[in-house]
C-alpha cells in the first residue's frame, strides 16, 4: 500500500508596517502587522499610497512578535535606520509624505 505525503502549506506572507514620527516619537513602532490576508491588505495599501515595501524576511519574523504600537527595541535601531534610510533613498527626499500623521493611510 502506497503512503500519501501530506502536502506542506506554503507558508503564509507576513507583513509589518513601521511608523516614525521625528520629534514625537523616540523609536519607530509597529503600525501594523498580519499574516496572509491581512499582510497582502498591508501591502495593498502600502503600494496604493506609494510606500516602498524592503523585503526582509527575518526583520518581518522578529518584528512580527512585537505588539501593534509597541516601539522598536534597541538591539534593532541599527537594522531599522538601515531601512528608513533605504526608503528615503527610494522616495529620493528627507521624509515620507505619504505618511499621514506618522501611520499609514486606510
Amino acid at each position: 500500500m502506497k503512503m500519501k505525503r501530506k502536502k506542506r502549506a506554503a507558508p503564509k506572507k507576513k507583513a509589518v508596517a513601521i511608523k516614525y514620527k521625528a520629534g514625537t516619537q523616540t523609536a519607530p513602532a509597529v503600525a501594523a502587522k498580519g499574516a496572509g490576508l491581512i499582510a497582502e491588505k498591508i501591502i495593498k495599501i502600502a503600494k496604493d499610497n506609494g510606500i516602498p515595501i524592503k523585503e526582509d524576511a527575518d526583520l518581518v519574523e522578529t518584528l512580527s512578535q512585537l505588539d501593534l504600537d509597541q516601539e522598536i527595541p534597541p538591539e534593532l535601531y541599527t537594522v531599522i535606520a538601515e531601512v528608513l534610510a533605504w526608503v528615503y533613498r527610494v522616495n529620493g527626499r528627507y521624509g515620507a509624505p505619504h505618511l499621514q500623521d506618522g501611520k499609514l493611510p486606510g
